[in-house]
């Protein structure tokens, strides 16, 4: 045999061995639609400031975090926490209700379950 036919003969049985063992991965339950919405989450999360103001708002626990109590542990003024927290809502990771003058934020665990769930 020359190495030309030995390679062929390779690749061929490589090709076959593969064609027999690969089936599709993944779930039919997650879809490009759902990967958009998770990625929303993702982003959100890829800035260290909102990281951060998340793991405050979320050791809080069922009482949540007052704007007001997040500026100083964060080193940000109140417009930039403000800001950070409104892309955390809008990613749907924090809800926030009206209190006075000020806002409170909530972690919303089932998102965060969500994007946990995406990685495994």
């Amino acid at each position: 045999m020359t190495a030309t036919t030995t390679t062929t003969t390779t690749t061929k049985r490589t090709l076959a061995a593969l064609g027999a063992c690969c089936t599709p991965v993944g779930s039919a339950e997650f879809d490009e639609h759902d990967a958009a919405e998770l990625a929303k989450g993702f982003a959100a999360l890829a800035d260290p400031v909102r990281l951060h103001l998340l793991s405050l708002v979320a050791s809080t626990g069922t009482s949540g975090a007052c704007v007001c109590d997040l500026i100083e542990p964060s080193g940000r003024s109140q417009p930039t926490v403000s800001h950070h927290l409104k892309v955390l809502r809008e990613a749907g990771l924090v809800t926030s209700d009206k209190r006075g003058t000020w806002a409170w934020y909530h972690v919303v665990p089932g998102r965060l379950d969500q994007l946990r769930t995406a990685l495994r």
